[in-house]
């Protein structure tokens, strides 16, 4: 994020763990969702109706919410992909 100069306004402690009521939290104040699992890249609508599998793809095997999860503007960005990242940061 540095190197990008992006100013990060919240970071919650990795121990802090976040659950699927967490996730439909984000939603709700999210326009979209861009879920990332391994090469798979999903796309949903959030807001106050939710997508079906919209929270099961923010949640990882544990049940607690996957990292990295980011808010830009009205879109949240659950897990890694470079090209992603770049798309939605820049």
């Amino acid at each position: 994020m540095e190197t990008r100069q992006i100013a990060v306004k919240e970071q919650a402690a990795a121990s802090k763990k976040l659950q699927a009521s967490d996730a439909e939290a984000l939603l709700e104040n999210a326009t979209k969702l861009i879920a990332i699992k391994g090469k798979k890249v999903s796309t949903f609508k959030a807001g106050k109706a939710i997508e079906p599998g919209a929270v099961d793809a923010m949640l990882g095997p544990t049940g607690n919410l996957r990292a990295p999860t980011l808010r830009v503007g009205k879109t949240l960005i659950v897990g890694f992909d470079q090209e992603v990242l770049e798309a939605n940061l820049l």
